[in-house]
């Protein structure tokens, strides 16, 4: 960025705005490829830790701002900003909309967003703006600056996969023809907060083995609101032994205040349940058992997100790549669904568990 100089006078100040504070400091400023590295000495700026404000020897500033907190940007004025990630950004429009509000100095406030191109509607609404210049760059173009191993490993396992053509080739990836779940949908239905929840469970979909190479322990977190769940956090993981994963879920169980411990036992019946109890015999354990193929078991469930009864507090990217890339073998990109079954799991035992809720309109 070099300050932006226009002319003799430096654009100032600027707004560098990350999803966190801590984020746009340890990525955007003092990163690999932060603003710091990226300067010759003689022009490298420093960081003012106390103020939060990154100053060039031109006497240019730049502002670390929090996404995830629209109302910081209330009051500040700027005459260029940095947004990077947008796309992940768990309060997005809010934030957006007030930073516009801000960049009012200069002749020619402007701004430059940096990011995977996730489909959210607000990088949608950018993209379609006439006023927006797009550049794409592909992993591979960046290869001189990456590990070799990088490339070998990473970018050979997922090219071509739904979640590399995002990640790695710039792709913006709309819904999958034929998939139960759209990303409007679950937009649609996002939260940046839960209201008050009468139920909470936490759903885990447990896998045949505990290998590096086995499938993810699928670990969902959901409430109940009325006639609508609401799913609160995605603690997958993979890799890990079965009590491992057991701890894993038993921390969010009582992380959340959860009521019952969901899992399905089809693959490994009472040890599942022997390995919960041995982390702690305290949790209560409902056993899940498919009896229907797994393209009826989600039906419903898809079903009441176009229904608009299902809301995601935050963002959970990985999650919803899955959903939105389930097809109708079964999996999602090639891959065992693992996310989406705990997700199953978690909406059903809420709201299905005895047939769907009806819907009582006042």
């Amino acid at each position: 960025m070099r300050g932006l100089v226009s002319g003799t006078r430096p654009v100032s100040p600027i707004a560098l705005v990350g999803e966190t504070m801590a984020e746009a400091r340890a990525i955007m400023v003092e990163g690999v490829s932060g603003i710091i590295s990226v300067h010759p000495v003689v022009e490298r700026p420093r960081l003012d830790r106390g103020r939060g404000v990154v100053v060039w020897p031109n006497g240019a500033e730049a502002w670390l701002m929090p996404a995830s907190d629209p109302e910081r940007f209330r009051g500040p004025q700027f005459a260029a900003a940095w947004c990077d990630e947008l796309g992940k950004w768990p309060h997005a429009e809010a934030a957006w909309d007030m930073l516009q509000f801000g960049l009012r100095l200069g002749a020619r406030p402007r701004q430059m967003v940096t990011t995977t191109p996730r489909p959210t509607r607000l990088l949608k609404r950018i993209l379609a703006d006439p006023h927006t210049v797009v550049t794409r760059m592909t992993t591979r173009a960046n290869k001189d600056n990456l590990a070799p191993a990088f490339l070998e490993a990473v970018v050979a396992r997922y090219a071509q996969t739904v979640l590399g053509r995002q990640e790695l080739e710039g792709e913006m990836v709309e819904d999958m023809p034929g998939a139960l779940w759209s990303r409007g949908h679950i937009e649609a239905g996002r939260i940046a907060e839960h209201p008050p929840l009468s139920r909470v469970v936490v759903a885990v979909d447990p896998p045949v083995t505990g290998r590096k190479t086995s499938d993810a322990c699928g670990i969902v977190v959901a409430g109940r609101h009325g006639e609508d769940a609401v799913i609160l956090a995605d603690r997958t993981v993979q890799g890990v032994s079965p009590t491992g994963w057991a701890r894993v879920a038993i921390t969010a169980f009582h992380e959340f205040s959860a009521d019952t411990l969901v899992a399905e036992v089809n693959q490994g019946g009472d040890l599942v349940k022997a390995v919960i109890r041995q982390v702690d015999a305290s949790v209560p354990v409902l056993e899940a058992r498919a009896n229907r193929g797994k393209w009826v078991r989600v039906e419903p469930v898809a079903a009441l997100y176009a229904q608009k009864r299902v809301h995601h507090c935050g963002m959970f990217a990985a999650l919803e790549d899955e959903l939105c890339a389930f097809g109708p073998d079964g999996l999602a990109d090639g891959h065992s669904p693992d996310r989406l079954d705990a997700l199953v799991w978690a909406v059903t035992e809420l709201l299905l568990r005895d047939g769907p809720v009806p819907r009582v309109r006042m």
